[in-house]
């Protein structure tokens, strides 16, 4: 019982530097991550908002690294809908993300405009118009040196604004995205012109995103849904999610995906009315972080509601 207790408390502390390390010297943010994100899309392109064409509604809770204290956690909650003759759509988000002794919470409101380019095809531009809230607390960290005045004064409700864009084009059957969720390099630490103290500075870095993805009919009861993300940032190696989706009576999702170098996952989801689909993924980490006792992996969870006319629903089905 020592030797596990002693481990516990090591694992503990690498984590507390881990954390450090993130929070201190040159730091860059990392946008919350999505393993269901072709449901959530609206979190990292706004020109999604309206494209559902009815108004919609999706709540998210994601905990990463499960068992690891101090651990990635993020909420999210969005609504978006079309407005007028459709060409507009509006929606507004909120998410919380917390990573140790850092709490993010963003208010965004997304705006997008649409074209037809086609009979069947459409093609998108979206604003996201935003602010960001942060706080640090840094007496949950545990430190080398309890003296050092640099984690003397928490981050409190340290406000920053936030502007974003993206393109997002579909026909009934494909899609693609390309967005850039937030266009702003906001610093959050004020650096030190003191020589005696040490100088640090965090930053948001720019996020690109890349979105795919394709439904084949196998028959008429079972569909194939491929689709991919791609995520580069600056300092970061470049993130791929690679998704294959199954949809069995257009009630029940089966499916997994692979995030390169990273993690593997499984999805399963389900259409509980009309109106309502549910839907469950679990990631496991094919890092040496995944290895430990202490890693029980990451789970994620959706609740998306929608309202619609029953007639615009049958003629226009949406399987993204």
């Amino acid at each position: 019982m020592r030797i596990i207790n002693n481990k516990h408390r090591m694992m503990k502390f690498l984590v507390s530097i881990f954390l450090l390390l993130v929070g201190y010297g040159t730091f860059a943010q990392q946008d919350a991550q999505y393993t269901q994100y072709m449901y959530n899309t609206i979190a990292i392109n706004p020109a999604y908002a309206g494209n559902r064409g009815m108004l919609s509604a999706i709540a998210l809770h994601r905990s990463q690294w499960v068992g690891l204290d101090g651990a990635p956690e993020t909420q999210s909650l969005s609504v978006h809908s079309p407005v007028g003759l459709g060409n507009l759509g509006l929606g507004l988000s909120i998410v919380n993300d917390k990573l140790g002794p850092q709490s993010e919470t963003y208010f965004n409101g997304d705006i997008s405009y649409t074209i037809n380019t086609s009979y069947n095809s459409k093609l998108s531009f979206g604003l996201k118009l935003g602010a960001h809230v942060l706080d640090v607390d840094f007496t949950q960290l545990q430190l080398f040196d309890l003296d050092d005045s640099a984690f003397e004064t928490p981050v409190d409700n340290k406000i920053s604004p936030n502007i974003g864009t993206g393109i997002y084009f579909h026909t009934d059957r494909f899609y693609a995205g390309v967005s850039a969720p937030n266009l702003l390099n906001n610093e959050h630490y004020e650096q030190s012109n003191n020589s005696n103290s040490p100088s640090y500075v965090a930053a948001e870095r720019i996020h690109y995103y890349l979105t795919s993805g394709y439904v084949f009919d196998i028959n008429p009861d079972l569909k194939f849904k491929p689709s991919t993300m791609i995520k580069a940032v600056s300092g970061a190696p470049l993130q791929v999610d690679l998704t294959a989706n199954f949809l069995i009576n257009d009630k029940l999702t089966l499916g997994g995906a692979y995030r390169l170098d990273a993690a593997f996952s499984g999805m399963i989801g389900y259409q509980l009315s009309n109106q309502m689909q549910l839907g469950f993924a679990y990631d496991r980490e094919t890092t040496e972080l995944g290895n430990t006792q202490f890693n029980d992996g990451s789970f994620e969870v959706f609740l998306r509601y929608e309202l619609f006319n029953s007639y615009d629903r049958m003629l226009t089905p949406r399987f993204f």
